[in-house]
């Protein structure tokens, strides 16, 4: 089943303008053309956009992207070459993880400070 820009945004939440700009910088293989010259897309090219969101969204670089997809099209003989790409990207994750666990326990011990004020506060009040 083919899906234009339009259906492939609709599905994956990516802009078209994003999807073309993907296609641009080389992370997204070229997309087929029907007869007029739209773009078509196919579910392993939906699959690979998926891809994409999730590494930008954990800040995989275009450049760390595009290394990515040219291996894999390489194929096979760059499965090592692929999996230590994503093995180095896991550390990365995993730190900037630890650094938001660290600032959830930031704001955790602050608003526990607050809670003791505002009881402290009301203890304060007046009965009416």
């Amino acid at each position: 089943m083919s899906y234009t820009v339009k259906e492939v945004s609709q599905k994956t939440g990516v802009p078209a303008h994003t999807l073309r700009f993907y296609e641009k910088q080389g992370v997204l293989p070229f997309a087929e053309r029907n007869e007029n010259g739209n773009r078509l897309y196919d579910e392993s090219s939906i699959e690979w956009i998926e891809t994409i969101v999730a590494l930008r969204s954990t800040g995989m670089s275009l450049a760390d992207l595009k290394q990515y997809l040219d291996y894999f099209q390489d194929g096979d003989n760059t499965l090592l070459e692929r999996r230590q790409l994503m093995a180095d990207h896991k550390v990365k994750v995993e730190e900037q993880l630890m650094q938001i666990i660290k600032t959830l326990e930031k704001i955790n011990y602050k608003m526990a400070l607050y809670d003791v004020q505002l009881k402290e506060l009301e203890n304060k009040l007046p009965c009416l």
